[in-house]
């Protein structure tokens, strides 16, 4: 078994088996945290000081340096750490694998525009990174800092672009899909540092955010969004968590204007769906895009019809007809006529930005105000909307109420 392979198999023993006082809900995969909480700090100098004199039970994290032996250079790469001043992190990224980033990190190249909206949010200097993908450089709106000139490809990516960016580090996204895993190999074989990193599940975006904060210096930054993120997200768990199942909205997400595409339980829409208080029909499906037949929604009888389609509704729409012409397709379908949610007007487009993103807490109230109008009387999601991009993306200088359409009908009017 190579290094790797053992490290990996060491690393989810100590996770499950070693359990500190000090443990929070998840364990932040850098090397250094030696007490297998969610930060790096004095504790952890700590904890290595009583592995190193037998009181202590030895842990993964705690081999800060990543050398195989826990020692006093450990305690020397924690205080860097601490400090910032390391030369080199070993992290677990959320592909669950080993990685050793070099710092600091100049260059990136990103495959996503929910890496950069997130290093943005956390004031990363724009300017590091390097290379994007076909996606971001769409939506000039919200990314007005890059020019075709750093494009390094769609789902087909410019290897040979990427290597003569030359940067420190290259950022994708976990997937099953045999490209993305290639095309990372063969950057690695090419001696590229790849780093997998989602940045748009809500099981796993805080440690990413906090691991984020340790690999670019960003840490106090990493903070102030993770507190603010919690908050808006908070605000709806808290209020539906003891809303009964019966009875939750039953909800279909439709994500295609021809035909009944929507998704299955496995995915993040569906989770922001259901931890908003919606009950998703075809949520008992595994699977992930579904075409179902309009007899199936007919039978399943949804309360509200959602409708969230790419690119409609992103920083890109400004023209509030895309959006209504949209429901109103949906709305004028003969089949769906006797279908709850359309019989009662309960059919909404929601911005394609806002499920399943680093800004899902958006999304999050306009459905909490679609679901239960009068639980959430008092909540405003444009007004969320504008404080997220006035503490975070403040460069920007957007105005939701007037430079882009984000959801229909608009607010005042559901």
């Amino acid at each position: 078994m190579n290094r790797l392979a053992f490290g990996l198999v060491v690393l989810a023993c100590a996770m499950l088996i070693i359990m500190p006082a000090v443990a929070a809900d998840y364990t932040l995969g850098i090397f250094g945290n030696a007490n297998m909480d969610d930060t790096i700090d004095e504790d952890d100098i700590s904890y290595v000081e009583g592995i190193i004199d037998g009181t202590s039970e030895e842990t993964q994290l705690a081999d800060a340096n990543y050398d195989g032996t826990i020692d006093e250079d450990d305690i020397a790469q924690i205080e860097q750490i601490i400090q910032g001043d390391e030369k080199e992190l070993t992290i677990v990224d959320s592909a669950d694998r080993i990685v050793t980033v070099k710092k600091p990190i100049e260059r990136i190249v990103t495959t996503h525009s929910h890496h950069i909206e997130t290093m943005r949010a956390i004031q990363l200097d724009m300017d590091k990174i390097v290379g994007v993908a076909t996606w971001t450089l769409n939506m000039k709106l919200f990314f007005p800092e890059f020019s075709e000139e750093q494009n390094i490809g769609g789902s087909d990516y410019d290897i040979e672009k990427i290597l003569r960016l030359q940067p420190d580090i290259v950022m994708i996204y976990t997937s099953t899909s045999h490209l993305i895993n290639d095309f990372a190999n063969k950057l690695e074989s090419l001696g590229i540092t790849v780093v997998y990193i989602d940045c748009y599940k809500h099981d796993n975006y805080i440690e990413e955010i906090r691991t984020l904060g340790y690999i670019l210096n960003k840490k106090d930054e990493a903070e102030e969004f993770i507190d603010f993120y919690e908050e808006k997200v908070d605000i709806i768990k808290e209020r539906v968590e003891g809303i009964r199942e019966e009875d939750r909205p039953k909800v279909f997400l439709l994500r295609s204007s021809e035909g009944y595409k929507t998704l299955g339980g496995g995915s993040s829409y569906i989770y922001d769906i259901e931890m908003a208080g919606g009950n998703t029909i075809f949520g008992d499906n595994p699977d992930n895009n579904i075409e179902v037949d309009p007899e199936a929604v007919i039978d399943r009888d949804p309360d509200i019809i959602l409708i969230h389609i790419s690119p409609f509704g992103a920083y890109s729409t400004t023209d509030i007809a895309e959006l209504s012409n949209l429901r109103d397709e949906i709305m004028n379908r003969q089949e769906l006529a006797n279908v709850t949610a359309v019989k009662n007007g309960d059919v909404y487009v929601l911005g394609s930005y806002f499920l399943g993103k680093p800004s899902r807490f958006v999304g999050l109230a306009y459905m909490g105000k679609w679901f239960y109008p009068e639980l959430f009387e008092d909540l405003d999601p444009v007004a969320i909307h504008q404080e997220y991009l006035d503490k975070f993306h403040k460069t920007l200088n957007l105005d939701v109420y007037k430079d882009a359409v984000f959801v229909y009908p608009p607010l005042e009017v559901s």
